[in-house]
């Protein structure tokens, strides 16, 4: 079995440009697409990211999935937000 990389007590895993964090029995997920990097150096650099806090319901629709999204300028600041948005709705859930 492969280990999962942990931040705080939940998995974070990345498949290409897409990052997910939370566990998908909890009611909600963080997720975040790299739509634009930048090369500083010879590494690719996340400069446009879109956030968003989805349910992981089976039986909500697709548009029904998203329940908070923005865009940021960098992978800090998404991953920032995004995992303060996700405690605040699972906490309400």
């Amino acid at each position: 079995m492969e280990k999962v990389l942990q931040y705080k007590g939940k998995p974070l895993v990345r498949q290409g440009n897409f990052v997910f964090y939370g566990f998908p029995t909890d009611k909600y997920i963080l997720f975040m697409s790299i739509l634009e990097t930048k090369k500083s150096g010879n590494m690719d650099i996340a400069s446009k990211v879109l956030v968003q806090i989805q349910s992981t319901s089976e039986t909500a629709s697709f548009n029904d999935k998203i329940i908070k999204q923005c865009e940021k300028s960098n992978f800090f600041d998404a991953f920032e937000i995004g995992t303060i948005w996700l405690e605040r709705e699972l906490k309400k859930a």
